[in-house]
């Protein structure tokens, strides 16, 4: 673990003021609780349970926010949790009645201390847009849309389709705000592209950063829980916490393998579209995950050719800084094949036709000449093409299988 990494601690989170999106946060989770136990009162049975689940992730982000940034209020925010779970758990109608009254009471008084606080600058609303990687989060959303398509055996419900990539939105943009701040030590040591970043260059502070993610991530399950499904929202939010704790946190600085098992978190938005669609999970969904879980790799490994000295003086165990750039345009051009394989396996399930698998020949027969020429010389220029080229693959093979299922 290299020095610099002691600055990822809970240090410079700490002390801050909670920001807007934290009292947002706590707002909902008020008027959730609130409505909560109206409908509990009146009972209105499933509306009842569906307003008590939609209450639960904001007074976690709440709990988490207060466990990293702002200790004072962690009493509070697990007192409003605590008794919230035990309000869910009771079986006597007493005791339940009584500890939701409590969780109420609870989450007020946290409301109120939120906004108690003073409140510091939120910063400029162009950075908090960086936060979010607008640009990665568009290729993310169109993985997912075009899976709603496949899923729907042709064009979905627009309503439906515009909750789901709101929701899925949400969650993109709250994994990625999180990523800069576990991230924001390293991004300090990778050049001037990564240096400039928001919360690495000191735009806005750790703290509000968080808050954002965590406020992103909660209400990107609350929208699609209730608009959308329950297994939508858990897979956006198992995506989420895949991307931010197991790649971000655990693997990226602990591996060269990181991305081949990290990538599986860019590979969930397909099932999101998919689990929307049909309301369920079965093996032609199976096929969009191993398809991005597949490109991944060959995808990052070309722009870790490119950033090879960035990965290397930010200690970054990449595949090119540990095994050499030999190894890994190897390791490209046998991933990019398997890819490439894999990509037939809806045609033999039915799933698409045969326009989609003339398209994703065609595709991945530009991706593998590309690895080739990557592994036969290996330089920036070709790792460029590659790596630029994978980007427009993925795009254009998810949208050959919704245009080939709408006709």
């Amino acid at each position: 673990m290299p020095p610099s990494s002691s600055s990822t601690s809970s240090s410079d989170l700490s002390g801050a003021a909670p920001g807007a999106w934290l009292r947002l946060t706590a707002l909902a989770a008020a008027g959730a609780t609130g409505l909560a136990v109206v409908s509990g009162a009146a009972a209105l049975g499933s509306a009842h349970r569906v307003l008590a689940a939609l209450a639960l992730p904001p007074l976690v982000a709440l709990v988490v926010a207060a466990w990293f940034a702002h200790r004072r209020l962690l009493p509070a925010a697990i007192a409003a949790l605590v008794l919230f779970a035990a309000a869910a758990l009771a079986t006597s109608k007493p005791v339940h009645v009584a500890a939701a009254a409590l969780a109420f009471a609870a989450t007020l008084v946290l409301c109120a201390a939120v906004h108690r606080s003073s409140r510091a600058a939120l910063g400029s609303w162009r950075d908090y847009v960086t936060l979010t990687k607008p640009r990665i989060m568009s290729l993310l959303l169109l993985t997912g849309l075009c899976g709603m398509f496949v899923g729907a055996k042709g064009v979905p419900h627009a309503g439906l389709a515009l909750a789901t990539m709101a929701g899925l939105a949400l969650a993109c943009g709250g994994a990625s705000a999180l990523n800069h701040v576990l991230d924001r030590d390293i991004d300090r040591l990778m050049g001037e592209r990564t240096r400039a970043r928001p919360v690495a260059a000191g735009r806005v502070p750790p703290a509000h950063a968080l808050d954002f993610g965590l406020t992103l991530s909660a209400f990107s399950f609350v929208l699609l829980a209730s608009a959308v499904n329950v297994l939508t929202a858990t897979l956006a939010l198992v995506g989420n916490l895949f991307y931010v704790v197991v790649y971000t946190r655990l693997l990226k600085r602990s591996t060269h393998q990181n991305i081949v098992i990290g990538g599986a978190a860019g590979a969930v938005p397909p099932l999101v579209g998919w689990a929307a669609a049909t309301g369920n999970l079965t093996l032609p969904a199976l096929w969009l995950f191993l398809i991005v879980f597949f490109w991944t790799p060959p995808h990052f490994w070309a722009l870790s050719l490119l950033l090879r000295e960035h990965y290397a003086a930010a200690h970054i165990p990449m595949l090119p800084v540990v095994r050499g750039p030999r190894a890994t345009t190897l390791q490209i051009v046998v991933f990019t094949v398997v890819l490439v394989v894999i990509t037939a396996a809806p045609l033999l399930t039915g799933t698409l036709g045969t326009g989609y698998l003339a398209a994703a020949l065609v595709l991945g027969a530009v991706f593998v000449l590309l690895a080739f020429r990557l592994r036969r010389e290996t330089t920036r220029p070709h790792a460029a093409r590659l790596f630029h080229y994978s980007l427009l693959y993925l795009a254009l093979l998810f949208a050959a299988m919704a245009i080939d299922v709408a006709w």
